[in-house]
């Protein structure tokens, strides 16, 4: 088949084919330019993202460390609680009354009241912290108490006169001054 095309046809095909070719241009721009937002987009996504990661892991550090210390402080706080209840213990058996017979020691240091103490070995021991040899203790026999350095002696607490007096050497003074 053969077509005849005039000159106005092939004018009116041109300028088709112009407009087409330009609006292939402006469709291409556009596509180009959602193109660049995209790819804008997702660099701005990926770098919030890594962004994101950073921070959490800088979070899970700081939640760990932070962890660490709470188990440290719990560890304290434990043994200072254990020490204030064995503290409170203690308080409350010191506090407590006498029985009318108690039985103690005396640590007497140059013939002067140093310490009191429940038994000779806590007598003995503390004075070992004091510098004194624990198997230096000899009876005091008739030397006067204030010419030895240590001497350990019994006592016994007088519940009616509130005072302790001594067993052994009643002619030393008891604590409090009172005789």
């Amino acid at each position: 088949m053969i077509r005849i095309i005039t000159r106005t046809r092939l004018a009116a095909l041109q300028q088709e084919a112009d407009q087409a070719r330009e609006r292939t241009r402006e469709v291409q721009a556009a596509a180009d330019a959602a193109y660049a937002r995209h790819a804008r987009a997702a660099d701005d996504l990926s770098a919030e993202t890594d962004a994101a990661h950073l921070d959490a892991a800088t979070a899970r550090a700081h939640a760990e460390e932070l962890a660490q210390a709470l188990a440290r402080l719990q560890a304290e706080l434990s043994q200072a609680q254990d020490t204030v209840a064995e503290q409170a213990a203690r308080i409350v058996e010191l506090g407590a009354p006498a029985p009318a017979d108690a039985s103690m020691v005396l640590l007497l240091h140059y013939g002067q009241p140093h310490s009191i103490h429940a038994d000779k070995p806590t007598a003995y021991a503390y004075a070992a912290t004091l510098g004194v040899p624990l198997n230096g203790w000899v009876s005091v026999g008739e030397r006067p108490v204030a010419e030895l350095r240590w001497v350990c002696t019994p006592f016994i607490y007088d519940a009616a006169r509130d005072h302790f007096r001594s067993v052994v050497a009643p002619a030393v003074e008891p604590l409090g001054g009172a005789a």
